[in-house]
C-alpha cells in the first residue's frame, strides 16, 4: 500500500494542470488568500475521500480473495486502464488543440470562493480514485497506516504548498519564477500528462493483474 500511495501522490504533485492553475491563482490580485482557499479545499477533499473509504472498511483491510478485496483490485485495474487509454488519447492529440487564453485571463479576477471551486475542478480525479482504491488496504490498528495516509496527502499537495509558502515569504521573486514555471508547463503540459498517466496506469494495471491472479 505504501509504495502505491507514494507513486500516486508523486503523480498528483507533478500533474501540470493543478500546478498551472494554482500559479494563475497566486498571480491574481490578493493571490495569497485565494491560494489559501484553493489549498484548504484541495486538502479537505482529500481528507473527505480518505475518511469515506475508511468508514466503509471500518479501518481494517478486507481479507485477501474476499469480495471487497477483489472489488477494490478490480476498481484499481479499471482506473489503471482508464489512465493508459487517456494517456494514449492525449498522445494522439498532441499539437492538435489550440490553447485558449480566455479562461486563463479570467482566473486573474476570480474570488476566493471561485478559487476554492477551481481546486475541485483541477484535481486529477482519476489518480485520486486510484488512491482511494489503495486506501482500502489501510489498517488503522497500526500507526504506520496513519503515517502513510498523512504522507500521501502531504506529498500529493507538496507542489501547491511549496508555491504558497514561496509566494508568501518571497513574493517578488516568486512572481517571476512561478511565471516562468507556468510558461514552461504550458509548453510541455501534454508530454508531462502522457508520461505521468501512462506510467501510473501501467503500474496499477500490472500490480492489479498480479494480485488478482496470484
Amino acid at each position: 500500500m505504501v509504495l502505491d500511495l507514494l507513486l500516486i501522490a508523486l503523480a498528483i504533485a507533478l500533474d501540470p494542470l493543478p500546478v498551472t492553475g494554482f500559479v494563475l491563482v497566486l498571480s491574481a490580485d490578493r493571490g495569497i488568500w485565494k491560494g489559501l482557499a484553493f489549498i484548504l479545499t484541495w486538502l479537505a477533499s482529500f481528507v473527505a475521500i480518505i475518511a469515506a473509504v475508511l468508514l466503509m472498511t471500518g479501518g481494517e483491510p478486507p481479507a485477501p480473495k474476499s469480495v471487497p478485496s477483489t472489488a477494490a483490485l478490480a476498481g484499481k485495474l479499471a482506473v489503471g486502464l482508464g489512465l493508459v487509454l487517456y494517456a494514449e488519447h492525449r498522445r494522439r492529440n498532441i499539437g492538435k488543440r489550440q490553447k485558449s487564453s480566455g479562461f486563463m485571463s479570467r482566473i486573474e479576477h476570480i474570488s476566493p470562493w471561485t478559487a476554492a471551486g477551481l481546486a475541485l475542478l483541477l484535481q486529477p480525479w482519476g489518480m485520486i480514485a486510484a488512491g482511494a482504491s489503495t486506501v482500502v488496504d489501510a489498517n488503522l490498528d497500526h500507526a504506520a497506516s496513519y503515517a502513510a495516509l498523512m504522507g500521501y496527502v502531504l506529498l500529493a499537495s507538496s507542489s501547491i504548498l511549496a508555491m504558497e509558502l514561496y509566494a508568501t515569504f518571497s513574493p517578488r521573486s516568486a512572481r517571476i519564477r512561478l511565471g516562468k514555471l507556468r510558461a514552461w508547463m504550458e509548453r510541455h503540459q501534454d508530454q508531462a500528462l502522457v508520461s505521468l498517466f501512462l506510467f501510473l496506469g501501467l503500474w496499477l494495471v500490472g500490480k492489479s493483474i498480479y494480485q488478482l491472479t496470484a
